[in-house]
């Protein structure tokens, strides 16, 4: 941690310190937004967006290609530079926005014109995405999902071993308040029996956090544990959405396919792991009788920091609410698996990343019942519907319902930060 952290720090754009607020100048995290008819990377101070080309002037001294990647339309150049030119970039930023620092006169005076209201601009996807791999981190949803189905044998004995995963469709991947069409495609109505083709009517969202690949590595050489971490950016909301139904037809022998890629949603936002820095915590422990991790994605660094304490909400609004209630909220620091043995797992094959790489952590969910990260759970697969204040009850998603994302970290003697919302609403896919 550094100055960046400082609890006394406030900034001279008021918004930005009001208590509770989602980003504060602790947090400043990055995202690209459309203004004048071109994308611009910005940053988000309290209710404003800030355009990093407008502090160029500003910006002198930086590590190489650091000023021209803040003049691109996506984030992948400043990904790409490392984590000296994003430390150094978030050190001036927090400098140029501080209430406190001797020539807040002349920053404000040069940025102050520049600041956009949130409200009022038009935000985009952060980054090319390359490639998107979706994981399955949490063991408390792997044993719940399991036991719905295989009640003998909730959880496959290579789970407490391998980091699972799979390649998910990059080009469907969606911002926040995109609408999500209900996808179509096979059902099988009754076991053994012949599918329809049909729109799903067992449509899901998962609650997951997005992990963004800042640099990657070169083809056929692994990512070591111990540097596993310096190769992410930041992380976003990321809804997977799921057709159960599509989903429990399709998915043996292989997996995952068109019940997933019709639509992935995350978050505008980019909250850097710097600005997180506060709010790591240690792995979560493994009970005594699970296998140690193999030697590759060992490492006691990781074990005493890997977690995150980010805490994350689940809400839902039918078409007859005026707002959405919550449902379900779990945390992140109850992964199974961290964030850096996902790299180095996903890498150890020769397998290269690259800037812009989206790693999913898979529905995130804990031990307690209200911590279940999606309908599938909630409702032990339609058997148990969710009650909305409404008076209606949902098994699974009906059209119109607005599922919506929210997420924060906390810690005593830290200015709390958040990571925004993503939003999504399910329309007709007839």
């Amino acid at each position: 941690m550094n100055a960046t952290h400082d609890a006394r720090r406030q900034s001279w754009v008021v918004s930005a310190n009001r208590p509770g607020g989602a980003f504060p100048i602790q947090n400043l995290p990055l995202g690209v937004f459309e203004a004048a008819k071109r994308p611009a990377i910005g940053i988000a101070i309290g209710d404003q967006v800030l355009g990093l080309r407008n502090c160029a002037g500003l910006l002198g001294g930086l590590p190489a290609g650091t000023v021209e990647a803040c003049d691109a339309t996506t984030l992948n150049p400043l990904m790409a530079g490392g984590p000296e030119s994003w430390s150094a970039l978030r050190a001036r930023l927090s400098d140029l926005l501080r209430a406190d620092h001797p020539r807040v006169a002349d920053h404000q005076r040069a940025l102050a014109p520049h600041l956009l209201a949130m409200a009022e601009v038009t935000m985009l996807k952060p980054a090319v995405i390359g490639g998107f791999t979706d994981f399955y981190a949490s063991i408390d949803h792997a044993t719940r999902v399991g036991r719905l189905f295989r009640p003998e044998n909730p959880l496959l004995p290579n789970y407490k071993y391998v980091p699972i995963g799979y390649h998910g469709r990059a080009s469907s991947i969606v911002l926040s308040g995109s609408a999500v069409r209900r996808p179509r495609g096979q059902i099988a109505s009754s076991p053994g029996g012949a599918p329809q083709f049909a729109p799903s009517r067992a449509l899901d969202y998962e609650i997951e956090v997005g992990f963004f690949v800042g640099t990657g590595n070169r083809w056929g050489e692994p990512i070591a544990i111990e540097h596993a971490a310096s190769h992410l950016f930041g992380v976003c909301l990321l809804n997977d959405w799921t057709a159960r139904d599509i989903q429990a037809w399709e998915y043996q022998p292989l997996g995952p396919f068109l019940a997933k890629s019709f639509a992935t949603s995350i978050s505008p936002w980019i909250v850097t792991m710097e600005a997180l820095a506060p709010f790591r915590v240690g792995a979560s422990l493994r009970p005594a009788q699970d296998p140690a991790p193999l030697a590759y994605l060992a490492s006691e660094q990781d074990q005493a920091e890997g977690g995150i304490d980010l805490r994350l909400e689940v809400h839902l609004r039918s078409a007859r609410m005026d707002e959405a209630v919550r449902i379900s909220r779990c945390n992140l620091r109850q992964l199974y698996w961290t964030s850096a043995q996902l790299v180095t797992h996903h890498a150890s094959n020769g397998c290269n990343l690259q800037p812009g790489d989206l790693l999913g952590s898979g529905t995130v969910s804990g031990r307690e019942d209200e911590a279940r990260g999606c309908l599938l759970e909630l409702t032990q697969n339609g058997r148990e519907p969710v009650s909305l204040a409404s008076g209606e009850k949902r098994a699974f998603l009906e059209d119109g319902d607005e599922v919506v994302f929210r997420g924060y970290c906390e810690r005593d003697g830290f200015v709390g930060i958040g990571l925004g919302e993503c939003r999504g609403t399910v329309v007709g896919g007839e």
